[in-house]
């Protein structure tokens, strides 16, 4: 018997999860927000030019609204290592479970949030320098582009919405 598993996606995660998923359900989460606040300095960028990536940075009466997924019966201890493996490669997120809201009711989903005092935190940057950087930076798994681009699209197809990743997502084909 293994203890049910979820995991809440805010960024990749929602369109790259990488481990297999027996459940999804759209699920918001109280006092965080989605934010470009974590420079990135394997897979979207390098150490000389860091790219973005997004984060969960805390904030009063904010909320982020994601995909809480459940990780298939007995695939449960392989998630835990490749999730550890992919979120905590620079230790600047923190693993903790937290409660997501569904229209199932609350369920405890292990999350990855930034960590403020770590050196690749940046948040508060504008919008307009995060289109900047993340326009011209590319790491390990691609354009930084490509990851906004690409979480865009997923939360358009999920009806999700997010004001800012739309600007960004625009200014960004702009500066191309």
């Amino acid at each position: 018997m293994h203890e049910t598993l979820w995991v809440f996606g805010y960024g990749s995660l929602i369109w790259d999860p990488g481990f297999p998923v027996a459940d999804r359900r759209i699920a918001r989460l109280e006092g965080w927000h989605r934010s470009f606040c974590m420079r990135s300095i394997h897979h979207r960028g390098t150490v000389d030019a860091p790219g973005l990536v997004l984060a969960l940075d805390r904030a009063d009466g904010a909320a982020c609204t994601g995909v809480a997924f459940r990780v298939t019966e007995g695939a449960e201890t392989e998630t835990l290592a490749t999730l550890r493996e992919r979120e905590l490669i620079s230790s600047a997120y923190l693993e903790i479970l937290l409660p997501v809201l569904t229209d199932a009711g609350p369920i405890q989903a292990l999350t990855y949030v930034i960590d403020p005092d770590h050196v690749q935190y940046c948040g508060g940057l504008a919008l307009a320098e995060q289109a900047r950087i993340i326009a011209g930076a590319s790491g390990g798994r691609g354009p930084n582009r490509d990851y906004l681009a690409a979480t865009t699209a997923h939360l358009a197809e999920l009806g999700i919405a997010d004001p800012d990743l739309d600007w960004l997502d625009r200014e960004v084909r702009r500066l191309i």
